[in-house]
């Protein structure tokens, strides 16, 4: 069957149903059988196209002969069909008015994302999926810039991937995305390959040895602060005052510009301490324990222990209260993230 284009698709009539009708109009009480053979259509297919034309008003049983099939003139179908679609849409549109005037009261009735109406451009996020209904409305107002502190060492599996649909529409359209991540992700692979494709696709990443908390700043307006930097998930602060939004801003842009780029080899001072060693001796300093700095580095307590031991030895301290002292004399210990 060859009908051309399908020039009334738009309204309602597909391929097979115009054939037919052009058929019908141009061989007057064409029986099926001739239908069939002059298109090159199944019984079948010609029966649900006749039967589709009669729902339209286009085919219609003929007062005379009988067993013969009429087809409407194209004007007088032309304005049944059209008087069909415009019944339709004026319907679609009372149902769009309806279904508005529903969610407005839905709206009204609800507080937005988080729970609590924000009072002093400071709104509260209860629990992880209050969290992540209100990324994707941000990420779908953010214009230009998104800027992460991503603490707590390797990336989960299910961070991961909830993250990535989000970040490939922002890099997409263009927003310049920064992530700092502590600088234990280089040690997991899944952590390391999520870095890479987050570079790949046009974002920056940096890790630094210690983060203060998990902070995300859409276009220097608006940041969002986990309530508590030891269990993320648990809530958020959504943050719109000016001056604050502005030093967290200050916050991000300076250990920005001391972090490690990815992919670049770590910096080390004169005695070959890495960051993280750098780190773990003036956390050591402070009086911290292992479970502490573990937690701040994004490391297992063995790790936190086995990294003090090698400052200690590199240092030939007999204590850690001595490496730190020996370390803050010699000008190793780095001055803090936060």
């Amino acid at each position: 069957m060859n009908s051309g284009s399908n020039s009334l698709n738009v309204l309602g009539m597909d391929a097979a149903c115009e054939a037919v009708y052009r058929r019908l109009l141009a061989l007057p009480g064409a029986g099926r059988q001739e239908l069939a053979d002059s298109l090159g259509l199944s019984d079948r297919a010609l029966g649900v196209a006749l039967g589709r034309l009669r729902a339209l008003g286009f085919v219609r049983p003929a007062a005379e002969p009988p067993h013969q099939l009429h087809a409407v003139s194209p004007h007088l179908g032309m304005e049944i069909l059209l008087s069909r679609q415009e019944a339709e849409l004026g319907a679609r549109q009372q149902r769009l008015r309806e279904g508005r005037a529903a969610a407005a009261r839905l709206l009204g009735e609800f507080p937005p994302p988080g729970g609590n109406v924000p009072q002093d451009g400071v709104e509260f996020l209860d629990g992880l999926d209050s969290i992540r209904d209100f990324l994707k409305i941000l990420n779908s107002e953010v214009g230009e810039e998104m800027l992460a502190f991503a603490p707590g060492g390797a990336q989960t599996d299910a961070n991961m991937r909830a993250s990535r649909p989000l970040n490939r529409r922002l890099l997409d359209r263009g927003v310049r995305m920064r992530t700092v991540y502590l600088e234990s992700l280089r040690r997991d692979r899944a952590s390391v390959a999520h870095a890479e494709w987050l570079t790949l696709h046009g974002g920056e990443v940096r890790t630094t040895p210690t983060l203060p908390n998990r902070v995300i700043i859409c276009d220097r307006r608006v940041a969002l602060v986990a309530v508590d930097s030891e269990h993320t998930g648990a809530g958020a602060v959504v943050l719109r005052t000016r001056g604050l939004v502005e030093t967290l801003c200050a916050l991000f842009d300076e250990t920005w510009r001391r972090a490690d780029p990815f992919g670049a080899p770590q910096r080390r001072d004169t005695t070959e301490f890495t960051p993280q060693q750098a780190e773990a001796l003036r956390l050591l300093s402070q009086g911290h324990t292992d479970q502490a700095v573990a937690k701040r580095l994004g490391v297992s307590p063995r790790t936190a222990r086995r990294t003090a031991a090698e400052v200690m030895a590199r240092l030939d301290a007999r204590s850690r209260f001595q490496a730190g002292v020996m370390a803050a004399q010699r000008g190793h210990l780095p001055r803090p993230y936060a």
